[in-house]
């Protein structure tokens, strides 16, 4: 797995335009001690797989020490896109180890799974748990093991929670130091020079070429800190890449020589100039082309440690949190053998955004954002745990804890919108956006069917999917730690501060009712989004009532087919807008979605044919990410950051509500008429909400 992190991170820089030479300019803080923790730590392997007596007595030390000693390395370095990432891997790693008295635990099924059998266990440092889950399995860090089944040729294995987060962070971190071009080296060096650069999550946003870096784009007041060397020189984080001095990291750094016209050397150095060799030039692209490259929004995000952090952290841990909701579904299914009881465990997750998410926001508004979404991924990871304890207890105790982790998810949520504008420069805000709601929508098409073939093979042991998914959650925890958030200027006034917390949830709704494009905006979405919360309770029925048979296959694989028509949209439409959604105006792509959004869905009430159905619901997907996305940025380009969190969970509230009452009213509906009926009805109310969008100049011309 860490070969492939290593070929994919320097496949995806050179293709960006990278070279690897530029990798001889990277200075990593304590690179000596970090190399010898490295030949410590797979030196002490060695050893122990040759039988070594000595090394053996010493073993849990000398993991330690060298575990100790790269962590400590690697922190000093989070500042490198990547490496923070790394940090958590590793720290992963080393707990579970230490945990085993210097082992790494591998689970019997996953190697199963993976298609080895126990024998084929060789290593020193690895041996074998048996298949049933239990409090052992736990007290040992099971869930941080040798879990995962990796059953693809050539790269077949059983990897680790860390070794996933160990593997995206030297992607990150190869791709970051390929595409650094010598421009930047330069600029760096100059600003390092000056006393004036101190962070590498600034120099992730630096202007592209000196010219740009002293230009008079240098600062921006209306986006504060966050674009170019304004905001590093506020960072607390030391500069830590990039050569000391001109030339001294690799050739590729130096000045490059000018070739001296023949005429001016003296004869004899003439005749030896003419006769040197011509150097055969290596193709690569053309200089514009590796410019716009590393110009591109999704490029400068990847060379953005915080940005990459919190993204990596996002999209392990929504992984995750596939894996216990199938596990979810299916032990309440299972236990109770009631469809009813099933589905009532994801209408009580809707409950705490339509009862807590205006209060949620304004706490969040109080808050620190970054501390606010590490405690919540921490508190989130123990309510997590708790779930295969409740069921052995009584099934009843679910429901309560459901609500209890999406109760605590709305407070990360709002904190998470806030949050980005500080990480972020404005004009990658969109691209930011795209990206994650890409990450969610890569967990929701790849991330299920995953899950559903990692619950089929645990069996009896299903506590393991909610414990791997804890695990997700202090893992992107302790990547939070690692960004670097400008500070939050609040303009409130000690009077202000003094008004009570009503007061300040009247605020937040003051502002959203005042701000003409933000409120036609959230009631656009009430009404256009009431389709989606019809179309999530209607699906299965639609599949079961019209389309079942379509093709040869039976309803609940089209309903699997449906939605997973539903996740490519959304990560193709999110992908997408992050490519070019800036190029065109946010009211006019807002209106573009809801009304296509709706032809779909009316389409969809007249489709009787599986592959037509599941075009249509790609076409819905796609609409969605139309909408969202410029949605989500209007909100924060056009909110006060200490405003944020109330005005976007005043938001959730009212759209979120509307689709709850949606997915009631819908079951209703569908008892009394056709369902593509009710889907068509819904479809054209969602056109409706999109068109009048051309009437209503706040929304039409945002």
């Amino acid at each position: 797995m860490l070969t492939v992190g290593i070929f994919l991170g320097l496949i995806l820089g050179l293709l960006a335009g990278g070279s690897l030479t530029n990798l001889a300019s990277i200075r990593l803080r304590w690179i000596a001690v970090l190399a010898v923790a490295v030949i410590v730590r797979f030196g002490t392997e060695a050893a122990l797989g040759a039988g070594i007596d000595i090394v053996e007595t010493f073993r849990v030390p000398l993991l330690a020490g060298a575990f100790g000693i790269l962590l400590v390395g690697l922190w000093v370095n989070r500042g490198f896109p990547g490496l923070s990432i790394a940090f958590v891997g590793i720290l992963s790693n080393a707990l579970v180890m230490l945990a085993n008295g210097g082992y790494m635990p591998i689970w019997d099924r996953s190697l199963e799974v993976a298609g080895f059998a126990p024998s084929d266990v060789e290593s020193a440092v690895h041996f074998v748990i048996r298949p049933e889950a239990s409090a052992d399995f736990l007290l040992r860090l099971g869930p941080l093991g040798d879990i995962i089944p990796i059953p693809f040729p050539l790269i077949r294995n059983v990897a680790s929670v860390g070794d996933v987060f160990l593997t995206v962070g030297l992607a990150f971190f190869l791709f970051a130091a390929t595409v650094r071009s010598r421009a930047e080296v330069e600029t760096e060096e100059l600003e390092i020079a000056h006393g004036r650069l101190v962070g590498l999550a600034g120099t992730a946003r630096l202007p592209r070429t000196i010219e740009s870096a002293i230009g008079d784009r240098r600062i921006r007041p209306e986006t504060g800190l966050a674009p170019g060397l304004a905001e590093s020189s506020a960072l607390e984080r030391p500069f830590v890449l990039g050569g000391g001095r001109p030339g001294m990291g690799s050739p590729a750094l130096a000045p490059l020589p000018t070739e001296p016209a023949v005429d001016s050397l003296p004869a004899g150095a003439a005749a030896a100039t003419a006769a040197l060799p011509t150097a055969v030039p290596i193709p690569r692209p053309a200089p514009e082309v590796v410019e716009r490259v590393r110009r591109h929004p999704y490029v400068r995000l990847a060379l953005n440690s915080s940005f990459a952090a919190l993204w990596t952290g996002q999209i392990i841990s929504l992984f995750g949190d596939r894996l216990h909701q199938v596990a979810l579904a299916v032990v309440v299914l299972v236990t109770t053998g009631s469809a009813l009881a099933a589905g009532a465990v994801f209408m009580v997750a809707t409950l705490p955004n339509l009862l807590f998410g205006p209060i949620a926001g304004t706490m969040v508004d109080r808050w620190e954002h970054k501390e606010v979404l590490i405690v919540s991924d921490l508190l989130r990871a123990a309510v997590i745990l708790l779930i295969p304890i409740a069921v052995q207890i009584h099934i009843g105790l679910i429901y309560p804890l459901v609500f209890l982790v999406t109760t605590i998810s709305i407070f990360f949520r709002p904190a998470r919108v806030a949050v980005l504008p500080r990480i972020v420069n404005q004009d990658d805000l969109l691209t930011a956006n795209s990206a994650l709601w890409v990450a969610e929508t890569s967990a929701d098409v790849i991330g299920y069917p995953l899950a559903a073939l990692f619950v089929a093979a645990l069996g009896t042991a299903l506590p393991l999917a909610f414990w791997i998914d804890a695990a997700t959650y202090i893992g992107s925890a302790v990547l939070l730690s690692a960004i670097v958030v400008t500070p939050r200027v609040r303009t409130r006034s000690a009077t202000d501060a003094s008004r009570g917390f009503t007061n300040e949830l009247k605020d937040g709704w003051r502002f959203l009712r005042g701000e003409p494009t933000l409120l036609a905006n959230t009631i656009q979405a009430t009404v256009g989004q009431i389709a989606i919360g019809g179309m999530i309770a209607l699906a299965v029925v639609y599949a079961e009532r019209v389309l079942d048979g379509s093709r040869g296959f039976d309803f609940t694989a089209i309903y699997g087919f449906l939605e997973t028509g539903i996740g490519v949209g959304n990560l193709l439409g999110g992908f997408v807008i992050g490519l070019i959604g800036a190029r065109f105006a946010k009211g006019l792509m807002i209106i573009v979605g809801y009304t296509g959004m709706g032809l779909f869905l009316l389409l969809i009430a007249f489709a009787s044919d599986l592959f037509l159905a599941v075009g249509l619901m790609f076409g819905i997907g796609v609409s969605n990410m139309v909408f969202v996305i410029p949605s989500q940025t209007l909100f924060q380009e056009r909110t006060p950051n200490e405003l944020l969190g109330r005005v976007v969970s005043f938001r959730f509230a009212l759209v979120g509500g509307a689709m709850t009452l949606a997915m009631g009213l819908a079951g209703v509906f569908a008892e009394l008429l056709p369902v593509a009926a009710v889907l068509g009805g819904f479809g054209v109310l969602t056109i409706g909400a999109g068109l009048a969008g051309v009437f209503v100049p706040a929304i039409r011309d945002a």
